[in-house]
């Protein structure tokens, strides 16, 4: 599940993601309509639609989003992880939110996350942590493989 979204109501002062795909001719406009359509259908994140319809990849999307959310890329499987910043955040809370916390310093964690828009997660962060969250993006696919590599190892939640 990608959790990236044109509908999020945080998104109206931002440039929309379709807009984004079609000026860097990752899409075309048929395949932004035909996206929209499903969209409509099935109330689903608009980036995943098309991912699944084979339009672009998760690459694509995380690009377009760095454009958009001017949030930076980071490549997760990179990073050794101090188990102490693990400990921050439950595994149960890094997988129902697909973040992964990379750093602390002080009273600020850098966490990687699928969707930096998501502000239930960023509040519920906050919140379990007691830490402002400097947000990086990475792919869907790149954060289960994190989520696994770093939470499934001795964690049973």
């Amino acid at each position: 599940m990608m959790t990236l979204t044109d509908r999020s109501p945080s998104l109206t002062r931002k440039r929309l993601l379709g807009s984004i795909l079609l000026d860097r001719d990752l899409i075309t406009q048929d395949q932004l309509k035909h996206a929209l359509k499903i969209q409509e259908k099935q109330e689903g994140y608009f980036g995943e639609i098309l991912v699944d319809l084979g339009y672009i990849s998760e690459h694509d999307i995380v690009t377009a989003l760095v454009i958009q959310c001017h949030v930076p890329y980071i490549a997760i499987d990179q990073y050794s992880i101090d188990q102490s910043t693990l400990r921050l955040v439950p595994g149960e809370i890094a997988r129902k939110y697909h973040v992964v916390p990379l750093d602390q310093v002080n009273e600020i964690l850098s966490i990687v996350m699928a969707d930096p828009l998501d502000v239930e997660a960023k509040s519920d962060l906050q919140h379990i942590t007691n830490c402002r969250l400097v947000p990086f993006i990475a792919t869907q696919g790149e954060i289960e493989k994190a989520l696994h590599r770093w939470y499934d190892l001795d964690d049973n939640g």
